[in-house]
């Protein structure tokens, strides 16, 4: 006997099957990352594609058998600023792949759904600045890190807990944070690994404290020069690959 389960989903992924069929990703409030087999969704007369689609926030209906087959559906909110907008889409599409690369199995974590809504909602603004799009995804990436249990540390060297220099900082994946310079000299005389450490500005420190305190109205009023920005994005994005790497995510 079948079982028919209803609940809000975040749509981040599509894929075509058969003729008419499609297989929606999404990220369920009661679930976490699902599967949904929506059949005969891409014809004109189905009644389920006006609910949902990419970047649809939904609530969903299905019937749990061998696979999970939408049943109904109901849109919340399509996020149509996003959707009509390149650059706005180009940052919702790295926020997707970044929950199939790391979110693997169904787990509910209501943490990350609530995250992953607010980021939406706030991309979603029609008066929004484009120089703000990239903080929005910055701003998703290091929050939902913490919440996975990888927020580095960022008052003392993650290795010794001594208190930092502001003069000489370095960001360390493998210790999940910054170290000293003590410490990065000896460690580079046993592992090669860290001659690849990343040495950044105290700037850095104080932009990511505050991406931490998850507070919009804070995080919008930091003024970042260029070569800050840059600095970020390559410690940001460093840590991403080093994190995919090297830990296991439940599949």
């Amino acid at each position: 006997m079948s079982i028919i389960y209803r609940t809000k989903g975040f749509i981040y992924k599509k894929r075509d099957r058969g003729e008419a069929d499609r297989i929606f990703t999404a990220f369920a409030y009661d679930f976490g990352k699902i599967d949904i087999w929506a059949k005969s969704i891409r014809k004109i007369d189905s009644k389920l594609k006006s609910g949902i689609d990419i970047f649809y926030l939904s609530e969903i209906e299905f019937v749990q058998g061998k696979k999970k087959t939408l049943t109904d559906t109901f849109l919340i909110n399509k996020f149509t600023e996003i959707t009509k907008t390149p650059e706005k889409f180009i940052i919702a599409k790295k926020i997707a792949k970044l929950l199939d690369d790391f979110v693997k199995g169904e787990e509910h974590d209501h943490e990350i759904f609530n995250l992953l809504i607010e980021t939406f909602e706030k991309l979603n603004l029609h008066t929004l600045n484009p120089k703000y799009y990239t903080l929005i995804y910055l701003s998703f990436v290091w929050n939902f890190f913490a919440i996975l249990g990888y927020e580095p540390e960022l008052s003392n060297c993650a290795h010794c807990h001594n208190k930092l220099n502001e003069k000489e900082l370095y960001f360390s994946n493998k210790d999940g944070g910054i170290i000293c310079k003590n410490c990065l000299d000896e460690k580079k005389k046993i592992n090669t690994q860290y001659l690849s450490t990343l040495k950044i500005n105290s700037d850095i420190i104080k932009i990511l404290r505050i991406i931490f305190k998850n507070d919009w109205n804070i995080i919008s009023k930091l003024k970042i020069n260029l070569e800050t920005q840059k600095e970020l994005n390559n410690i940001s994005k460093n840590y991403y690959l080093y994190l995919l790497t090297s830990h296991s995510f439940k599949k």
